[in-house]
């Protein structure tokens, strides 16, 4: 059987979504900390347990039978590494074979400070003798999209990433790659760098949010400090702010590039574009 982690959250529905088309649904495990809302996952034939990341006996109880693992990343940042350690023992000590787990792009080298809880989780799972395979996402272009509708209500899109290049993918992408890594034999002990084909600045994001909704938008660059305290102003809980800052800046340092095309060569199609991505927000 085949376990997935958060499998009521966004990234892990897609997965599971790709899954079922090569996988039995009966021999797919959703674990979730809430069971009420995987409704829709126990109808269409999925295992639903409960476990929650914070309790480690309830996770070896939800792996009970399980041959591979996917763990999606906790959302918590500052708990995640507590978090997926429970995972982990978990996993050990109900007998899993085998572990994909959701890093960050060159994670070991990132300059975004939340590499660090990553870089943890990685070397537990070396340190746990499990096999496994490292899933190191870029960035969700989704995670920049949010801000597509103010930014062209206002004309302005805000960042602090100054000409960073931004190989982002769709959640759908990253989703596709980790189905097929889960679905098939022969990935443990591979290390998968994975980002879109095409980089974007967001001065090129501005301009192709211009282009498509026919309002000019233009990209302001603030410093970190100016954009997290932006951020905050529109209600954002400061940790989150915090964090997207640092991203940002990180993405200016090169932290959220890459050229390898690991990914799409691993879901044997191009990634989805960037244009794309805006037309469907639009």
């Amino acid at each position: 059987m085949i376990a997935i982690t958060g499998a009521t959250g966004q990234l892990g529905q897609l997965v599971i979504e790709n899954l079922l088309k090569t996988v039995p649904a009966n021999q797919l495990v959703a674990v979730v900390r809430n069971p009420a809302k995987a409704q829709a996952l126990s109808d269409k034939g999925i295992v639903v347990r409960q476990g929650d990341y914070t309790d480690e006996a309830s996770l070896k109880a939800a792996f009970q039978g399980v041959a591979k693992l996917l763990l999606i990343s906790g959302s918590e940042v500052g708990q995640r590494a507590a978090q997926h350690r429970n995972v982990i023992n978990a996993a050990k000590a109900a007998g899993v074979k085998f572990i994909a787990y959701t890093s960050l792009l060159h994670a070991d080298k990132s300059p975004l400070g939340l590499h660090v809880e990553h870089v943890e989780t990685e070397k537990m799972l070396a340190e746990s003798g499990i096999p496994y395979a490292l899933l190191r996402n870029g960035w969700y272009t989704e995670n920049y999209l949010a801000s597509a509708p103010p930014a062209i209500e206002h004309g302005v899109f805000i960042g602090a990433a100054g000409e960073g290049k931004i190989a982002s993918a769709t959640r759908a992408d990253y989703a596709a790659a980790a189905a097929r890594v889960m679905s098939e034999e022969g990935h443990a002990g591979k290390v998968y760098e994975l980002a879109g084909d095409s980089a974007w600045t967001l001065s090129e994001l501005a301009a192709e949010l211009s282009k498509q909704s026919g309002k000019a938008v233009s990209y302001q660059n603030l410093s970190e400090a100016d954009f997290a305290a932006a951020l905050k102003g529109v209600g954002l809980p400061a940790g989150l702010a915090d964090m997207l800052a640092d991203s940002d800046v990180g993405a200016s340092k090169g932290g959220l590039f890459d050229d390898s095309h690991t990914l799409s060569k691993l879901i044997q199609r191009p990634t989805s574009p960037l244009s794309v991505s805006v037309k469907s927000i639009l």
